[in-house]
């Protein structure tokens, strides 16, 4: 069965899945196999490797492993031996140790200005300051900051991001001062695109300097930061879900979660316990 994993590898990627789903999916597939064995391939089979995951892992990490698993039995033409996901009760509210917040994503800002890097600094401002995915950075280039905009090209759609004034104003100087003619702004040294790996490295350097738990600095924080911050002014969904890009609302809804804090504050006022 191994074989087959390459093919819908391949497949996925045909489907213009991203490199990073791809990889998380041929993990996945792999784990399971292994948790076979020689074993065959039966519902049973499926069931238990479902109950061993439940033993082990939040119910959200299960149900992103059943995904590809029932992908995978998709492609096998095995419909038959595909279970259902766990059902989980949406949360109101994100883990705060998971939550960067607008305080704590300024003292990054703060640490990357102290080490004089302009790159990183910008970087987090652009990626923070258009809400885009760490995967459409490439797309910030010369020619869109002169214009204002990026046309951002994903999943056979394109959607126009709106680069705010003051970032176009720094990331035109940038350009200036690094003699950046056409092409992606944000590059490597030999002028590659940055991608995922460097970026988050580079941002996990910044944590102790800023004093921001590691846990909380990764590219798409920065993402979620920027549709709280965005919400909160505007309080229109719709519109924020096109500029992220989401195909549904309930997505974009989980991205304008705040931490518990809030909703506890909110409870402590209702003045219902002496």
């Amino acid at each position: 069965m191994e074989k087959t994993v390459k093919p819908y590898i391949a497949y996925l990627k045909r489907e213009e899945k991203s490199a990073a789903t791809q990889r998380q999916y041929e993990r996945d597939i792999l784990h399971f196999l292994q948790y076979i064995g020689k074993g065959e391939l039966t519902r049973e089979a499926v069931i238990a490797y479902k109950e061993s995951l439940q033993e082990k892992y939040l119910a959200t990490t299960v149900n992103a492993k059943l995904a590809a698993l029932n992908g995978f039995l998709t492609f096998l033409g095995r419909e038959d031996l595909r279970v259902k996901r766990l059902r989980v009760q949406k949360r109101p509210f994100i883990p705060r140790e998971r939550e960067l917040t607008k305080g704590e994503y300024l003292r990054l800002l703060e640490a990357a200005k102290q080490r004089k890097n302009e790159k990183l600094r910008l970087l987090l401002e652009t990626i923070c300051g258009t809400g885009i995915r760490v995967s459409e950075l490439k797309y910030i280039t010369a020619e869109a900051v002169y214009r204002g905009e990026a046309a951002i090209r994903l999943k056979g759609k394109i959607r126009v991001i709106l680069i705010p004034g003051k970032l176009r104003k720094a990331l035109k100087q940038y350009i200036r001062k690094c003699g950046i003619l056409s092409g992606p702004v944000f590059v490597t040294r030999s002028g590659n695109p940055l991608d995922r790996s460097n970026i988050w490295k580079m941002m996990k350097s910044l944590c102790q300097d800023a004093g921001v738990a590691r846990q909380k600095v990764f590219p798409h924080n920065l993402r979620h930061l920027f549709a709280r911050c965005f919400y909160k002014i505007d309080k229109n969904i719709a519109r924020l879900a096109d500029i992220l890009g989401h195909s549904s609302i309930d997505t974009t809804r989980i991205y304008t979660m705040s931490s518990d804090y809030e909703p506890r504050e909110q409870m402590d006022t209702l003045g219902l316990v002496m």
